[in-house]
């Protein structure tokens, strides 16, 4: 599937979730939402995305928070699956988009390549729920469902290679969220979670 197709449905069924993007996720899931409770996670820490998503998740358990991984990081930071499970951690989801390769760092593979099963992984890890999809159709029909059960979840989309570039902040980014600095996007997320129920 292209990475539209996963994140438009997404976006469709996204209600007042946090969402947290990193790497390749990031500008795709710009252009299907600008919502004050969207973070990139963007900064030069790869791999951390999940981790500061499961945070958002224990600090907040009231609130669903989603992260839009992607392969190479979610390999980096394995042992984020078995903590996810440990601290209980009912509200993540977590996505896994699996391409194989760095995509933004200069498409380098990711070790493993396609071959390695990332639901397989979260459900021996103690997921509640986990699934792997190739194609469009079944995602699609499969995803109200799958945001509304009791987590931590784990989705993995195998989808195509892209062509996102390098990340940068800064006020001349076209991403409203890119346009804050780390320190400032944080302010602001902890600033719209205080105000919303």
């Amino acid at each position: 599937m292209t990475r539209d197709e996963l994140l438009a449905p997404l976006a469709r069924a996204r209600g007042d979730q946090v969402v947290v993007t990193t790497m390749a996720m990031v500008r795709p899931w710009a252009r299907h939402s600008d919502h004050p409770l969207d973070f990139a996670s963007a900064d030069s820490a790869m791999g951390h995305a999940a981790d500061f998503a499961l945070g958002l998740a224990l600090a907040r358990p009231e609130r669903q928070v989603i992260c839009l991984n992607g392969d190479g990081s979610m390999l980096m930071t394995l042992g984020t699956l078995a903590t996810a499970v440990e601290a209980g951690a009912r509200n993540l989801v977590l996505f896994v988009a699996q391409n194989g390769t760095y995509e933004v760092t200069g498409h380098q593979r990711v070790p493993g390549g396609g071959a390695v099963d990332f639901a397989a992984m979260a459900a021996a890890a103690g997921f509640a729920h986990a699934a792997r999809f190739r194609d469009a159709a079944p995602y699609a029909a499969a995803l109200p469902s799958l945001l509304a059960r009791e987590g931590p979840v784990c989705i993995v989309a195998e989808v195509e290679r892209g062509a996102e570039k390098p990340l940068a902040r800064g006020p001349g980014q076209k991403e409203r969220y890119l346009r804050a600095s780390l320190a400032d996007a944080v302010r602001e997320l902890r600033r719209v979670l205080e105000e919303r129920p």
